[in-house]
């Protein structure tokens, strides 16, 4: 009976240990996407950016996201930016710790804002993306949006990941094995 507890204890132990090092995918302005009808700012207000998650931005063609500086964030310079992407279908991973600051390409949309500032808490780990999550590039050749009316939300889960690298593999790959072992040896 003590053995069977243990067994139990121990497969607790790593499920907590694969849900602890959670990645979240956001898509920015959930249903609504990347548009000037949204409300970036409450959007944003609930939500905790942590090192690993991923932010998917989905918008027209007719649009474009620009990451900036806060200087140009406040005044919404559209020139001066460090990146700017433009295929309809936007992720970006927060691969590390601070502010980052997204508008529109479209400076009047900026002014109406359409932008949005997110503030990346670390999570006491290396800064690395979460395994398997593509990296952004501009104006890549994927397919761009014919409209707004395709739903974001059935293109990419807004659940939650999960993400083990480095001493966390081990440590849940030692968790799995023991437990493994235990369960066929007593049962």
């Amino acid at each position: 009976m003590a053995k069977m507890f243990l067994v139990h204890v121990l497969l607790a132990l790593l499920g907590m240990a694969l849900t602890s090092n959670a990645a979240t995918t956001y898509m920015v302005g959930d249903n609504s996407g990347w548009d000037i009808s949204t409300d970036l700012d409450t959007w944003a207000t609930d939500k905790k950016f942590q090192v690993g998650d991923v932010l998917v931005f989905q918008y027209s063609s007719s649009n474009s996201v620009s990451e900036v500086t806060k200087k140009n964030f406040d005044s919404c310079n559209t020139t001066n930016v460090l990146n700017t992407y433009s295929n309809g279908n936007t992720t970006v991973p927060l691969t590390k710790p601070g502010d980052r600051y997204f508008i529109s390409g479209d400076k009047l949309y900026c002014l109406g804002g359409m932008k949005l500032h997110v503030s990346v808490e670390g999570d006491g780990q290396a800064s690395t993306s979460p395994i398997g999550a593509p990296q952004g590039q501009p104006d890549s050749n994927l397919p761009r949006p014919t409209s707004k009316n395709n739903n974001p939300a059935a293109l990419v889960p807004t659940s939650s990941a999960f993400s083990l690298t480095g001493r966390n593999s081990f440590f849940v790959a030692s968790l799995g094995f023991m437990a493994t072992i235990l369960w066929v040896v007593y049962v």
